[in-house]
């Protein structure tokens, strides 16, 4: 359940960074909030962001047993660990952010994702199968 749980909150926000990068005007609810369309420089960070938030829910989902062949079990154990640390100090910027779009929806979101991840991180990993 943690890992669905992590899973579907990472996928979510690779979904909310995915139409940034294209351009939305959602642009208020990220990146410090200072513009609704995002500049070139920042709809770029969207696109690597969307990209890690992918590769972030393949290795949370490897590393509760889940068989994802594009991540290896080692790779997916520490990535766990970076996740909850990354997910750590985006809880911490996203709260002291002056949008508050960031400080109340984004760095809970972060802070919850990182405890997540601490919990998958220290749990033993059990293959699940799809079939």
């Amino acid at each position: 359940m943690v890992a669905i749980l992590a899973a579907v909150g990472f996928a979510l926000m690779a979904l909310f960074q995915s139409p940034l990068a294209l351009g939305a005007p959602l642009g208020r609810a990220a990146w410090g909030g200072m513009n609704a369309r995002l500049p070139p420089r920042h709809r770029v960070a969207s696109a690597f962001a969307a990209a890690v938030f992918v590769l972030a829910t393949l290795i949370i989902l490897r590393r509760s047993g889940f068989r994802v062949s594009l991540v290896s079990p080692v790779f997916a154990r520490w990535g766990t660990f970076v996740l909850v640390g990354v997910m750590a100090l985006s809880a911490i910027m996203n709260a002291a952010s002056k949008s508050s779009w960031e400080r109340f929806l984004w760095g809970p979101t972060a802070f919850i994702l990182a405890a997540l991840c601490l919990v998958a991180a220290t749990r033993s990993t059990h293959v699940v199968s799809w079939g």
